[in-house]
Order: structure tokens, then C-alpha cells, then sequence
């Protein structure tokens, strides 16, 4: 309650008529997804925002996330995430069904209470904060688009990493999470026969969070087909590479701002892609710049200076 007073500004009665009334304070819109149908995003009022982000330093960035989860944690990448991967020949891949919004306050009390991280009454407080009412539900969920959601997934599933990549590490097999994909890999094919009845025992025997598999995004990948890990592609090297695919289309936006066929909103969207593909891919941005020259690559990078998203 102190932290949200001097957070917020406000007074401790204030705070309490926030606690109150937040897990219904969120704007919610739909986005279409990729794979069909529409997903909810949900963002919290503009001072339950600053309670999350208040909640995320003071507390939430001092517990324990375990190393196999890779995403929404500083320092690390989806080119992290797929190089760990890189020198293994075979890939199988999971995904979870609704992963945030199966993550409720249950999960969050359960995890306060077994870690001793607060006081019953201020988990209860900070679960009200942290956790959204659907509309027309009870149960208290994750949201997706609340700054707090993503490292609260981290930690409440640290229990279920550590306990996967201790079962699946007896079988020489690497696992990481970047937030709802699994990621197994192994030399063979055989290595991996184990992993659906390590993960499902795994699921079954923790009570919390609740999750379940999306049996039909469930993948085995060798190098005779397109290894994809994360949207990147493992080369028969072992390199991570952007892809083909990506690649051309990148060499054909940087060709159209070079002749000022992109809008300035084209410019800076493709200014964070070629940031990205920097990251993952050093020697194919080296390659746009000796192509075009590094005075339009440096045009195409500085264009975000100044530019303000409708």
C-alpha cells in the first residue's frame, strides 16, 4: 500500500477504491490472428499501468525465472532462444492454447504462498492489480497487453521449466519457452520419443497454472525439411538465419526507400526490421550497406528520430 501511495500520489483510500475496481479497468480491442480468428488484447488504465509497473520493480523483478525461459527477459532475443538449439539435427516443437489467459490469480496466490514472497492479504492486493476480469467471467486472468503480464508468465512457470528441462536433460535433449513455444532439440530423432510424456506428466502434475497443449501446432522438424525455430530459420551449419523468404523482401524494401517509394511511417517500420535483422544476421546487413551504401542505411536507421506513432 505504501509503495502505491508514493507511486501513484494518491491516498491510501484512493488506492484501496483502485485495488477495488482494477481487475475491470482495462481497454480491450481484438487483433486478427495469424493462424485464423481474433485475439484479445487488453490494456489497464493509465494509473493501473503505473501500480503494474510500480509492482514489476519493487517486487516481481527479484523473483526467480528460470534460464530455459528466454523471452521478455533483458538481454535476450529470439536469436538467443533458436541458438541454443543450433547444433542439434532434430526439432520438436510445442505451443500452449491460450497461454496468458490460462495463467490466473489462483496460479499468483499458490506461487506467494509455496515461496513465501507476501503476506496473504498483499498477494491478494497485488493479484487484483496484476490480474484482469473478462468480461462476463470471475476467474481472475492474465492479460495480454498489461506491462506486468509477461514476466509474471516467467515466474509463476518456472516451477514447470525447471522441472521439464531436468526430466528432458537426462535424455541429452536442450529445452528452452520463449513465453507460449516450446522448443525441444537433440543429435536424433530418438532422442525426442520421451519429451510428450515428460511434458504432459509434467502439465498434469502441477496444479498451477493450468495449461494445455495445442495438439495441432505441435511440429517435428529434421534438416531434410525447413528447420524454423521462432520465426528463424537453422541453416545445415548451424547458423541462425532470417530465411530466404525474409531476406528478399528486406533487400526489396531498402531498394524502394533508396527511391523514395516508401511512406515515412514504411521507413521507420522498416528501420526496426533492419535493427532486428542486425541482430540476428550481422553479415547480411553488412551486405545491404556495401549494395545501397551506408548513407541510405543510415537514412532508413535515423528516420525513427523525431517520428511520433498515430
Amino acid at each position: 500500500m505504501e509503495l502505491l501511495v508514493k507511486e501513484l500520489r494518491v491516498s491510501e483510500r484512493e488506492i484501496a477504491a483502485l485495488i477495488a475496481s482494477a481487475p475491470d479497468r482495462y481497454k480491450t480491442y481484438f487483433i486478427p490472428k495469424r493462424s485464423g480468428g481474433k485475439r484479445e488484447i487488453a490494456h489497464p488504465a493509465f494509473e493501473l499501468k503505473i501500480a503494474q509497473r510500480a509492482i514489476i520493480n519493487a517486487y516481481l523483478r527479484k523473483l526467480t525465472v528460470h534460464p530455459c525461459a528466454t523471452a521478455y527477459r533483458k538481454g535476450s532475443s529470439i536469436r538467443q532462444n533458436a541458438e541454443r538449439h543450433c547444433h542439434n539435427r532434430a526439432i520438436l516443437k510445442y505451443d500452449f492454447k491460450d497461454f496468458f489467459p490460462s495463467i490466473t490469480e489462483r496460479a499468483w496466490l499458490s506461487y506467494c504462498e509455496r515461496h513465501e514472497v507476501m503476506e496473504k492479504v498483499d498477494a491478494i492486493a497485488a493479484g487484483r492489480l496484476l490480474f484482469r476480469r473478462p468480461k462476463g467471467g470471475r476467474i481472475l486472468r492474465l492479460s495480454i497487453g498489461a506491462p506486468s503480464s509477461p514476466i509474471l508468465s516467467n515466474i509463476l512457470l518456472n516451477d514447470f521449466d525447471r522441472e521439464v528441462n531436468e526430466r528432458v536433460s537426462r535424455h541429452k535433449i536442450v529445452y528452452t519457452r520463449y513465453a507460449d513455444d516450446m522448443t525441444f532439440s537433440a543429435e536424433r530423432t530418438w532422442n525426442l520419443r520421451e519429451v510428450d510424456k515428460i511434458l504432459r506428466s509434467v502439465i498434469n502434475s502441477i496444479n498451477t497454472p493450468r495449461l494445455t497443449i495445442n495438439s495441432a501446432k505441435t511440429t517435428l522438424v529434421t534438416p531434410k525439411y525447413h528447420r524454423q525455430i521462432t520465426g528463424l530459420v537453422i541453416t545445415l551449419d548451424g547458423r541462425v538465419s532470417l530465411g530466404r523468404d525474409r531476406k528478399r523482401l528486406i533487400r526489396a524494401k531498402v531498394h524502394h526507400a533508396q527511391h523514395g517509394k516508401l511512406t515515412k511511417k514504411e521507413v521507420v517500420n522498416l528501420a526496426g526490421v533492419l535493427a532486428f535483422a542486425k541482430d540476428v544476421e550481422p553479415e547480411f546487413y553488412t551486405r545491404l550497406e556495401r549494395i545501397y551504401g551506408r548513407e541510405i542505411m543510415s537514412r532508413i536507421k535515423y528516420s525513427v528520430q523525431g517520428y511520433v506513432r498515430e
